[in-house]
């Protein structure tokens, strides 16, 4: 091997202890940092997985004592607080069967500010919460209030119960309309499609299948 290339490799070494002596600091303090950084990482999904338990065990005693008929004195305002900050979704299932809790125990309004204190809903569960509110609110004589919230175009139950809201205003040919748009969505074979058949026969209407035999 040739001397130069002896010095050359001599050289190099000597660079890599000078530049680890001048970084022995950043990388151990890189290391230490990457080790805060995963232990701060499982503490957080520790207290996560804690706090979703905790959740869903108070979900669960919550819903218990709903379907029970057992509703808090604060008509269930700080039970559902506390599960919307831990879970939107949950807090949003629990205020469906609190509502339906009231509902069943003769309190219609309670249930109605119920569900219209509902923040943060899941764009599943909107539409059945927007189909529950409705129909309550048709059933207060509120109608025009319903339809404000029954938009969806693509939901079979959110046309259905547009179709109820217009029967009630008495504007037939809406609720004709709303049911039939409701019948192109829904199958053929399920109890609610023979429901909104009767429900458009009822408001002067003739059922898709009937016109097309005829």
């Amino acid at each position: 091997m040739a001397i130069d290339e002896l010095l050359n490799e001599h050289e190099q070494s000597e660079q890599v202890r000078n530049w680890f002596r001048s970084n022995a600091f950043g990388l151990i303090g890189g290391v230490a940092l990457g080790l805060a950084v995963i232990a701060g990482w499982n503490w957080w999904q520790k207290q996560r997985l804690e706090t979703d338990m905790g959740v869903n065990a108070g979900y669960g005693k919550s819903v218990a004592a709903f379907e029970e008929g057992k509703i808090p004195a604060d008509k269930g305002k700080a039970v559902l607080a506390s599960l919307d900050k831990g879970n939107p979704t949950l807090g949003t299932l629990a205020a469906l069967q609190l509502a339906k809790a009231q509902v069943d125990a003769g309190k219609r309004e309670d249930a109605i500010v119920t569900l219209r204190g509902i923040r943060q809903v899941d764009s599943d569960l909107r539409p059945v919460v927007q189909v529950r509110l409705a129909r309550l609110l048709i059933d207060a004589g509120k109608s025009k209030d319903a339809l404000a919230m029954l938009t969806d175009e693509r939901n079979a139950a959110v046309l259905d119960a547009r179709g109820d809201a217009q029967f009630v205003l008495g504007d037939f040919a809406k609720a004709q309309e709303a049911y039939r748009k409701a019948l192109g969505l829904m199958d053929v074979g399920a109890p609610q499609h023979r429901l909104t058949e009767m429900k458009l026969i009822e408001a002067g209407g003739t059922p898709p299948h009937t016109e097309d035999k005829n």
